[in-house]
């Protein structure tokens, strides 16, 4: 036991790497136990297209789609969720395997609870599990009345009487003095535990964004809540480039997704994945980046190397996905049905590429839209979006004023931006009035990154 609690982080991540080639699906190294193990069919799925991969989780033995369906990114028109639209993707999601759907009460608006309902009262309860938050963001939420509210308010919008996979809502991104506010000093975690003991919660856990201390805090509380499962933002670049953090261990961190994937797996806990690409940054990749994927495997997707990548870690529950488009469900379907585990040459291909795409000074926006509306209009993950693609084209950054190809790409720059966004959505609007800092889970100085595109418009 001594031996265990004093080894180190690197001699602790090492007996924790990923088993290569098909072995990595169904097993861990000692000593770590499997919570979760891999099967090529669900038996309550009877189609026979389906050929997704399903992950078995221990605490309830559900079998659950290694692809979960994200409810937050939803067709919609105007800002108004195509419901059609919406029953068409479920459809096909469930009618090819995928039995988990995630939402949460703020999605679009608070319409995506409702949406969500709809399409799946549609269809067999025994098919599918859902899964939605506690989304007490704002202070006037934080009572326990109000956060009651919140919960039943779910049941009535999904139309169900049980909640599969419930959550606390974005653990970590203000401290630990929110966090107990939020959920523990008004009583909400007492009575999401006694929810579960009467069964109208199957599995309680919690999303992490922030601060690694407030992460540790609250898996200090497993053995008083329980944690079934926790859902943590993990993919090929962040496990290779996150920021710096201090571990358990009195260490650097070097890299949050791997610390936060390896310290759950370390206790047996399931983890669900968010944005495993990276808020659709991993479908559009550098254009050096791209060729060298399509050169292993041409008929494959960009997208569908995240994906596997994700999936070829055994304590992986389900990985979501955000889809607004039937092409990208039935590729992302494609990428698990069954899942080939990335070999050793594979992840070293993707190691590549995430200290390429990893060096950019990209702005690590995940269009997960917490930090809208801008009170002035500024349609900020959409600014930070074509930031980005310009970084991928190599247009930016601009190089010294003095070089031969500065006004070029500067008018490259201007020209798309203005194609791009309306005149009342672009940065210049922004007043810097710091009301979208506290609402971006990943902590981006929004303002600033703002500034740095005026910077270039006015170029």
């Amino acid at each position: 036991m001594e031996e265990k609690k004093n080894i180190n982080r690197r001699e602790f991540l090492k007996r924790l790497t990923m088993v290569s080639g098909a072995a990595a699906a169904t097993m861990f190294l000692d000593p770590v136990t499997s919570v979760a193990k891999t099967v090529m069919s669900d038996p309550k799925q009877d189609n026979t297209d389906n050929k997704m991969t399903y992950r078995v989780n221990r605490n309830t033995n559900d079998s659950v789609s290694l692809l979960g369906f994200g409810m937050m990114r939803l067709p919609n028109e105007n800002k108004i969720i195509n419901q059609n639209a919406v029953n068409r993707m479920v459809d096909y999601a469930i009618a090819h395997g995928v039995n988990y759907f995630d939402t949460a009460p703020v999605y679009h608006g608070g319409k995506s609870e409702t949406a969500t309902g709809i399409a799946l009262k549609r269809h067999d309860r025994k098919k599918f599990f859902v899964a939605t938050k506690l989304s007490n963001f704002d202070k006037k939420t934080w009572t326990r009345e109000a956060s009651e509210k919140m919960y039943h308010d779910s049941f009535k919008n999904l139309q169900v009487d049980v909640i599969d996979y419930y959550l606390l809502h974005s653990i970590g991104g203000n401290g630990t003095n929110e966090l107990n506010e939020r959920f523990v000093d008004n009583g909400m975690m007492d009575f999401l535990v006694n929810e579960r003991k009467a069964g109208r919660i199957r599995n309680l856990g919690f999303s992490y964004h922030g601060d690694v201390k407030v992460f540790d805090q609250f898996l200090s509380m497993h053995k008083k809540y329980h944690w079934d499962f926790v859902q943590i933002q993990m993919n090929y670049v962040d496990w290779r480039h996150a920021s710096i953090t201090k571990n358990d261990w009195g260490g650097d961190a070097d890299g949050d997704a791997e610390y936060l994937y390896n310290k759950l797996t370390k206790m047996n806990i399931p983890v669900v994945i968010m944005e495993p690409l990276r808020g659709g940054r991993l479908a559009n990749v550098p254009q050096d980046v791209a060729q060298d994927l399509k050169q292993r495997r041409p008929n494959d997707s960009i997208a569908s190397w995240a994906f596997r990548w994700c999936g070829s870690y055994p304590n992986v529950l389900t990985a979501l996905s955000g889809m607004s488009k039937m092409e990208d469900l039935q590729d992302n379907i494609k990428s698990y049905s069954p899942l080939e585990p990335c070999t050793d040459s594979e992840n070293a291909l993707l190691a590549a590429a995430a200290d390429k795409i990893g060096g950019y000074p990209t702005i690590p926006c995940t269009q997960c839209n917490y930090c809208m509306p801008c009170p002035f209009g500024v349609e900020i993950p959409k600014n930070f979006a074509y930031y980005n693609e310009q970084i991928d084209k190599r247009i930016i950054p601009l190089p010294d004023k003095s070089a031969k190809d500065y006004a070029e790409r500067a008018d490259l720059f201007k020209d798309g931006f203005h194609k791009t966004l309306k005149l009342e959505e672009d940065a210049t609007k922004c007043r810097d009035c710091g009301i979208c800092l506290s609402k971006c889970p990943q902590k981006i100085r929004i303002p600033n990154q703002l500034q740095r595109i005026k910077e270039i418009l006015n170029a």
